[in-house]
């Protein structure tokens, strides 16, 4: 039975700093995030990537929600949650992409791939901006646009170019077993810290397109980046 009380005492306490009220708050209202998103299946997006999404706005809707609405705080949390949803598609998943940064993307692709050809390695970031006519700024919007999403064995051009699964542990011989390790380890983060995972590794996104998703600072998420990755080299060694 929905518990308007309860959720409102939770959504008081996660407003407060306290991590495992969210977590318990998302979880509770994990079947009313399902629903919302079980409305836009058929659209050429996994359903669980429709429900990641849905959380997202689950928690713009905790940090939103105010009591003088005079509205049950699942009311205030459905348009919440759709509205992220709605973004989500509209955008295509990720972020939306102008023509005048596809058009530089592709311009950027082709010169980096003739210079590799040339000269044996990647182009610089500065050797871009001279080739193509293009800023410094253009040139890493651009690049970080038109970037595909990664998986977890994907290098994350982070730490060395390291891939997730290689920050976590390094025993290749054991692949599997480290692949079913880590997404135990992942499912006991809480919900935030598994939603930001989710857009960082399964997604693709920058950490500041990242940010802006879960509206904090790019410093907070590289920090609690930094953390989450701690956090599972732990569970990965016990």
């Amino acid at each position: 039975m929905y518990d308007n009380a309860r959720n409102i005492e939770l959504v008081r306490r996660a407003k407060a700093g306290d991590a495992a009220a969210l977590d318990t708050l998302m979880r509770e209202n994990a079947g009313l995030i399902r629903s919302v998103a079980g409305r836009f299946c058929g659209r050429g997006q996994d359903t669980e990537d429709l429900i990641q999404i849905g959380s997202i706005g689950m928690m713009k809707a905790v940090r939103g929600f105010d009591e003088e609405f005079g509205t049950a705080f699942s009311t205030y949390a459905v348009h919440m949650v759709a509205g992220e949803l709605r973004r989500f598609l509209r955008d295509d998943g990720l972020i939306k992409v102008s023509r005048d940064i596809k058009r530089r993307g592709y311009l950027l692709f082709r010169a980096g791939k003739d210079f590799a050809a040339r000269n044996g390695r990647e182009p610089r970031i500065s050797e871009l901006c001279e080739m193509c006519s293009m800023s410094h700024e253009e040139v890493v919007t651009s690049l970080e646009a038109m970037a595909p999403a990664v998986s977890l064995q994907e290098k994350t051009g982070d730490d060395d170019s390291a891939s997730l699964e290689e920050l976590i542990g390094e025993d290749n011989s054991e692949e599997i077993t480290n692949r079913l390790a880590l997404a135990e380890a992942i499912k006991k983060l809480p919900q935030e810290d598994r939603i930001l995972i989710y857009l960082r590794y399964y997604r693709g996104l920058t950490q500041c397109e990242s940010a802006r998703r879960l509206g904090l600072t790019q410093v907070k998420v590289s920090r609690r980046e930094k953390k989450i990755i701690e956090r599972l080299r732990g569970e990965m060694i016990v």
